[in-house]
């Protein structure tokens, strides 16, 4: 008996011990499959678990991915069915699209991200500024720079100098994709469209956005803010900007074509010159 009770213990502590051992093992952190990652070159940078950087598509202005057939040999789709993010990203930020090709991709405040072929190791960021169109993934950009085809509210296809035709014309638009706009009547740094009661303002919006980061195609010195009646309204090069009321989705620019084409509410884009 004395023998049995001794084995018993012998066991028990033996099982204590183990246990013990199991509670002590500290498990391994799975990564977020989205993470927020500091760039020395680029600051808070979107990257995969891994650390592979992603990127934004300027042809993709409504949202839906223009990258196909080879395009995608070298910028492959990123696409998670179960997103977790890192501390400092917004999850109703992200969504998922359907591809003209079937495939299903992520996006981020409405944008397909994407990785670069020629990023091989995490930290690499050789794709920003490839053909002029290809930006590094940013939580925090202010504005983007998209190319698209101008079709004004007559439904009539416009190029860059505002006479009907086909063609991507390059220019400024929000985070999110909305188009931005000046007035040709403005001067430097001066609204002169809105309303003191803003009762115009549905009309043509003012842009109220603070300026922080801007794609690698542009020059941040270039925007700033002024004051509206209380309100704070971004500029770029001393033009105020506007959105137009009759753009009802990310992608449109129907204000282009208003009240007549010509620019009297023009796109900004980089040869924009200084408002007078």
């Amino acid at each position: 008996m004395k023998k049995s009770l001794l084995v018993l213990l012998i066991v028990a502590i033996g099982l204590s011990f183990q246990s013990c051992q199991k509670n002590d093992v500290t498990p391994v952190p799975i990564p977020n499959k989205v993470q927020l990652t500091v760039d020395a070159t680029f600051g808070s940078i979107l990257t995969d678990s891994q650390g592979k950087s992603l990127y934004f598509f300027a042809d993709d202005a409504n949202g839906s991915s223009h990258c196909v057939n080879g395009c995608l040999n070298n910028w492959p789709i990123f696409y998670d069915a179960n997103i977790t993010i890192d501390n400092g990203l917004d999850i109703a930020d992200f969504g998922t699209i359907t591809r003209a090709d079937g495939a299903m991709q992520t996006t981020y405040k409405g944008w397909p991200l994407y990785y670069y072929v020629s990023d091989v190791k995490a930290g690499d960021t050789f794709g920003d500024g490839v053909n002029g169109d290809w930006f590094i993934a940013k939580p925090n950009y202010s504005v983007m720079y998209v190319f698209d085809q101008l079709t004004g509210h007559d439904g009539i296809d416009y190029l860059s100098d505002y006479t009907s035709g086909t063609g991507e014309t390059g220019y400024i638009v929000d985070s999110y994709g909305n188009t931005l706009y000046t007035f040709s009547h403005d001067s430097n740094n001066t609204n002169t469209f809105t309303a003191s009661d803003f009762g115009n303002n549905a009309i043509w919006p003012i842009a109220e956005v603070t300026p922080s980061e801007v794609p690698s195609n542009l020059n941040a010195a270039d925007f700033g803010t002024i004051s509206v009646y209380g309100k704070t309204q971004l500029t770029y090069k001393g033009w105020p900007l506007y959105y137009f009321g009759q753009d009802s989705v990310r992608g449109d620019n129907k204000g282009i074509s208003f009240p007549a084409p010509g620019g009297v509410w023009p796109i900004a884009n980089s040869t924009t010159t200084v408002a007078p």
